[in-house]
């Protein structure tokens, strides 16, 4: 994700999460962290003919990532995509040398815990009343040594 994809990206993610979208200012502010020597953030757009149909972002600190954001247009959902995004991740995840990646994921969100239990995600926890508004309670997931969770992956199929 570059900085002219901001716009394109926001439309989705209104979409999306209507109620708690991320702002310009939070895009900015994470691809300002994307680059050079000492970039600690990744963040990935899969583009459709017309339109962005999915972004994802993780964050580095040590030895530990964070997803950030996974975000697939509804009529793409069921395609792959949303694992395609995912193994860019955790390939980032594994050039940052990170030996876990933790997620939060809303508890109401099955199809997104079953891609990330796919992909050796492990639930350890609950953080109450994490997403506004509605106070929805976020699993908290994690991955052990995610480069043995891409090996092998086809990210372009």
């Amino acid at each position: 994700m570059r900085w002219w994809d901001i716009d394109r990206v926001l439309e989705l993610e209104k979409d999306l999460f209507p109620e708690d979208a991320w702002s310009r200012g939070m895009f900015w502010s994470e691809l300002a962290h994307s680059r050079g020597p000492e970039a600690t953030r990744r963040y990935v757009v899969a583009e459709g003919p017309d339109r962005v149909v999915g972004y994802a972002g993780l964050a580095s600190a040590g030895d530990l990532a964070d997803i950030q954001t996974i975000a697939v247009a509804r009529d793409h959902w069921g395609t792959g995509l949303g694992g395609r995004l995912l193994t860019e991740l955790l390939r980032a995840a594994g050039d940052f040398e990170c030996a876990e990646v933790m997620l939060e994921c809303r508890v109401d969100n099955v199809r997104a815990q079953k891609l990330y239990e796919r992909f050796g995600f492990e639930a350890i926890g609950f953080r109450r009343g994490y997403y506004q508004p509605g106070n929805v309670d976020a699993l908290v997931m994690r991955l052990t040594a995610p480069e043995n969770s891409v090996q092998g992956t086809e990210i372009n199929g």
